[in-house]
């Protein structure tokens, strides 16, 4: 399949109408690309979320709500039905994969991309001076939610033809990523794709994880004072911006892997956007096609996959407690 560059008005635009997709953790960043790019290929879209009308979960200072995420779904073509849901509760994520099954006989394509640990991320501070109880909530929120949320889910896809199931995380290689609990949580879901790939070989389900590059999720640009139609200003200040991606980049690449017959053959394994883009042939919204490896070795003479933990990293030169790397949070 070659995804044509505007999803709107190609005639491959609805390769996945029919299917249904529950992506949990969609309020935001690279869950709303995700959900949004999938309505947009004409799914319909559960979208899941703590962060509604009324009751935003991440405070005042994120003005994201769920509904938005589904209207959004809708506007592009697909039905983007929000729920809320806390996927550290066992009981709401069963109740949820119930609902779908009741009321839509089926899923599809699940995404995990439950985060909502940006406020408790504790970058450029050893281990052993981070807080165990801030890693702890972490591994919950981050790794545990997307266990569950597969376990509950994966019953209700098992009697479909096929299926898939993306883990979404924060990188494609052994990379140190600026922070161990962090580090940990974004490797940690690699492997359960990894692993859930293994346990599913001889169902028609297929586990893998992808990862988007320098994501320009509406926090970041936040963090740089700049809008989605000014983001090139904040290259002044850090220019690996300018290799940075929307979240409909990683959407777009999600909903190619989902409309792929023979994606089957990518189970177990950890994707990037910038390389199912040109696998693909989709872009980003602009048109362009951002490969976030390619710049990283452009931009530090070192390459971008390092074959194991204790690699060279360019930002680990100084003192660890003044280390701040801008990796895309979502």
């Amino acid at each position: 399949m070659a995804a044509s560059t505007d999803w709107r008005r190609s005639t491959l635009e609805k390769p996945l109408e029919g299917r249904i997709a529950l992506v949990a953790g969609a309020t935001r960043g690279a869950g709303r690309g995700i959900a949004t790019m999938l309505g947009a290929a004409g799914a319909t879209v559960y979208c899941t979320g703590r962060s509604v009308r009324g009751n935003p979960a991440s405070g005042p200072n994120r003005p994201e709500v769920l509904e938005e995420t589904a209207e959004q779904v809708t506007a592009l073509g697909g039905r983007g039905i929000a729920l809320r849901v806390d996927h550290t509760v066992e009981e709401e994520v069963a109740a949820l994969c119930e609902r779908i099954q009741k009321d839509a006989g089926r899923i599809d394509v699940l995404v995990n991309d439950i985060w909502g640990c940006d406020a408790i991320s504790e970058f450029g501070v050893p281990f052993w001076k981070q807080s165990p109880a801030l890693a702890r909530t972490m591994f919950e929120r981050a790794v545990f939610t997307h266990l569950v949320t597969s376990r509950y889910a994966v019953p209700v896809m098992l009697p479909q033809e096929r299926g898939l199931l993306i883990e979404i995380t924060d990188g494609d290689s052994f990379g140190y990523r600026g922070s161990l609990p962090y580090d940990l949580t974004k490797m940690t879901v690699i492997r359960l794709a990894f692993a859930m790939s293994r346990e599913l070989r001889r169902t028609h389900l297929t586990a893998l994880a992808v990862t988007p590059g320098f994501l320009r999720s509406e926090e970041m640009l936040d963090n740089f004072g700049v809008t989605e139609a000014t983001w090139r200003d904040a290259v002044k200040n850090e220019p690996d911006f300018i290799a940075s991606e929307t979240p409909a980049y990683v959407g777009r690449a999600v909903a190619a892997l989902a409309a792929d017959p023979r994606v089957a053959a990518k189970a177990g394994r950890v994707h990037s956007s910038w390389g199912l883009a040109r696998e693909y042939g989709f872009t980003d919204l602009d048109g362009s096609q951002p490969n976030w490896a390619e710049h990283f070795e452009r931009a530090y003479g070192k390459p971008y996959r390092v074959a194991d933990a204790a690699a060279y990293e360019p930002w680990l030169d100084g003192p660890i407690e003044i280390v701040r790397p801008q990796w895309p949070l979502y």
